[in-house]
């Protein structure tokens, strides 16, 4: 079992938190880790993996890869560190609970929530919020 957390940006993370809360999802919703690399970026990086892998041209907040369909969860995940800072200044909300919350939807889209509609969008915004009150972070 590997969880790997890498950061290729300057800013300061709280990698042991981080971990934490994708172990917490996981293992709350009946799986376990054979192998996850978890990516903290910049827009640049996000934006070529959108583009080369999800012919999107632009950054988002988060790009998920499954390898697996096991509930021993093999995978990978990319979350831009500067579209987190960007919403949560539009959000009004704290750069860490952001951070935390999009870490959590990472850990969904890893055992295959998608948010492509807006009923499982509403079910994996229920989940996150779940999850960061178990880590201590109320929304309200």
């Amino acid at each position: 079992m590997t969880l790997e957390i890498y950061n290729t940006t300057r800013r300061e993370l709280p990698e042991e938190r981080l971990e934490k809360a994708v172990l917490l999802v996981l293992e709350s919703e009946g799986f376990t880790v054979d192998s996850i690399v978890g990516v903290y970026c910049g827009n640049k990086m996000i934006q070529r993996i959108n583009r080369e892998f999800l012919q999107h041209d632009y950054p988002t907040d988060t790009v998920t890869f499954r390898y697996s369909d096991e509930p021993e969860i093999d995978g990978e995940f990319y979350i831009s560190l500067d579209v987190i800072k960007e919403n949560a200044s539009r959000f009004k909300t704290e750069f860490q609970h952001e951070l935390l919350r999009v870490t959590i939807h990472s850990a969904l889209h890893l055992i295959g929530y998608d948010d492509q509609t807006p009923e499982n969008r509403a079910v994996m915004q229920e989940k996150e919020e779940f999850y960061l009150n178990r880590l201590g972070l109320s929304t309200s």
